[in-house]
C-alpha cells in the first residue's frame, strides 16, 4: 500500500507534514533534511523542486527556489540525491514543484523515477484538473503516485466534490487565496472556510497550509483537519540557524508556543 495511504489509515488527526525547498541552503542538503525531519517525529515531507516562476509562493520560498536553483539544483540531480533515501528513511515523501520542469523532464518518466526511489506522491499546483483527469492520473496510477490537489476559499463546492472523487490520498486545503507565507493567526473569515469544508463531510482527509507558523496556526488547523503543512516558517529556520538540526528544533520550539 502507498506510504500516504498507511499514513492517514494510521494516525487520522495531528499529522504534522514539512515543505522545504530541495537544494537550500546548500545543493547537498536534502537527504539530511529528510532524515533529521523523521527523526524528529515528522509524519510527511513534501520536497520541493526548485523552479524560476512559482507563482504560488511567497517571497519566502521564492527566495529559497532562487538559491536552490543557484546552487545547481535540477530535479535530475534531486532524484540522484534521493536514489538511496529508502534505506534509511520510512515516512511518505511528496514531491511538491511546477509542471514545467516535469514536463521537460517527461511525466511518465518522473513517475517511474518516483516509483524507482519511493517518492509516494506529488503536488502540482499549477496542473489543471480537467488535465490531471484527462492525460495525467492515468500514468500516475500506472505507477502508484498519489497526485494531492490544492483546494481554496475560492473553489466552488462542485470542483471540490470533483476532486475529492478522483483523488485517494489527501486534500491540500490553501488556507487563503494569497501566496505562502507565515502567519501569526487565522482570522474569522478563515476559519468559517474551515468550517465550511469540514460540513462536506469528504473521502478525502485533508490537511490545512500556508499561513502556519506557531502553536495557534498549528491548533487550528488540526483542529479543522487531519494536520497541517509548514513550509516558509521551516525554510526561515534553515536560513537562520547554523545548521539542519538546529533548524529543525528551533521548528519544534515555535510551534510550541
Amino acid at each position: 500500500m502507498n506510504r500516504i495511504k498507511q499514513l492517514f489509515e494510521k494516525k487520522n488527526e495531528n499529522i504534522l507534514s514539512i515543505y522545504f525547498t530541495a537544494g537550500f541552503p546548500q545543493l547537498d542538503d536534502t537527504p539530511a533534511i529528510i532524515k533529521e525531519l523523521e527523526t524528529n517525529g515528522i509524519d510527511l515531507i513534501e520536497v520541493g523542486i526548485p523552479f524560476s516562476d512559482p507563482m504560488a509562493d511567497g517571497p519566502t520560498i521564492q527566495d529559497s527556489g532562487t538559491i536552490a536553483l543557484r546552487n545547481g539544483m535540477t530535479l535530475k540531480t534531486l532524484f540522484d540525491q534521493l536514489k538511496d533515501i529508502r534505506k534509511e528513511v520510512n515516512i511518505p515523501l511528496i514531491m511538491m514543484g511546477y509542471l514545467n520542469p516535469i514536463m521537460q523532464y517527461g511525466f511518465d518518466n518522473f513517475c517511474k523515477q518516483c516509483k524507482e526511489i519511493g517518492i509516494d506522491g506529488a503536488i502540482i499546483p499549477d496542473l489543471p484538473f480537467d488535465d490531471y483527469i484527462k492525460e495525467y492520473k492515468p500514468i500516475a496510477d500506472r505507477y502508484d503516485v498519489k497526485i494531492v490537489m490544492l483546494i481554496t476559499p475560492e473553489t466552488s463546492d462542485e470542483r471540490i466534490r470533483l476532486i475529492d472523487e478522483h483523488t485517494d490520498s489527501f486534500i491540500y486545503m490553501v488556507s487563503s487565496a494569497a501566496t505562502t507565507g507565515a502567519q501569526k493567526s487565522f482570522d474569522e473569515q478563515k476559519q468559517e472556510y474551515f468550517r465550511r469544508i469540514n460540513e462536506k463531510n469528504l473521502r478525502n482527509p485533508r490537511l490545512i497550509g500556508f499561513g502556519i507558523s506557531n502553536k495557534a496556526t498549528l491548533e487550528a488547523a488540526q483542529a479543522n483537519a487531519s494536520g497541517a503543512i509548514i513550509g516558509s516558517k521551516f525554510i526561515t529556520l534553515l536560513k537562520e540557524s547554523a545548521g539542519i538540526k538546529e533548524a529543525v528544533a528551533a521548528l519544534k520550539e515555535a510551534l510550541s508556543k
